[in-house]
């Protein structure tokens, strides 16, 4: 796999802003006939220097993936997406939409101060994002670890005892004889399948909040 992505290039001079420059000590309006004037002769030259950087300097987005990259994707987007999050909350210039079904009641609009205007966003907006940003990172932080050890614990001793029972091998084209999986004294392995359940399903709402609220990740 081979990712290159480019820092956002932005090209575009505004007749505008040379013409505020040129007047550094007060405010143009827009307006002025020699603003307008201006704006008619050096919009075409601002387009053209735009279209040669933009040539000269493109964007650059190059994605390689080979075959193996696909061989347990999870595990391989999720170093990626993981700081990516982590990177998008401590910079993070405003917040997506956020459903009430999808974050604890105290957090709802519904528990938000009345809004003076229907337009505004309520006063627990930005926290409802922020809560939902952090089950993301928290369920990628999971599986970003051996997350599934904590809930085993003991040492195991198993060894094979055979019977009298046998079965059809295809391989082999023979009778073969059955053995049977035996704990052996020293055999303490335990396996906390409740605590595991609870925890999957943890972090499967990290990542279902994930895939609902993708395109919001954009801040």
């Amino acid at each position: 796999m081979k990712v290159y992505f480019s820092k956002y290039r932005n090209h575009w001079f505004s007749p505008y802003t040379i013409c505020e420059k040129l007047c550094w000590w007060r405010e143009i309006d827009y307006n002025e006939p020699w603003v307008k004037k201006v704006n008619r002769i050096l919009n075409p030259i601002c387009v053209g220097l735009q279209k040669v950087l933009d040539f000269v300097h493109p964007e650059i987005r190059y994605v390689k993936i080979d075959s193996w990259d696909t061989w347990s994707m999870d595990n391989k987007l999720t170093p990626i997406i993981l700081p990516m999050l982590k990177q998008l909350k401590s910079s993070q210039q405003g917040s997506g939409y956020v459903a009430d079904e999808d974050v604890p009641e105290h957090l709802r609009s519904t528990a938000a101060p009345p809004k003076e205007n229907e337009w505004d966003t309520d006063d627990l907006w930005h926290d409802r994002w922020t809560w939902v940003l952090d089950q993301m990172i928290w369920s990628f932080e999971q599986l970003d670890t051996d997350w599934e050890a904590q809930f085993h614990s003991g040492e195991y001793d198993i060894y094979w005892e055979k019977t009298r029972e046998t079965s059809f091998n295809s391989i082999t084209n023979k009778m073969e004889g059955i053995s049977e999986m035996k704990h052996g004294p020293n055999h303490t392995a335990q396996f906390d399948l409740e605590g595991y359940r609870a925890h999957s399903e943890q972090i499967d709402v990290g990542l279902r909040l994930f895939g609902k609220y993708f395109r919001s990740l954009w801040s």
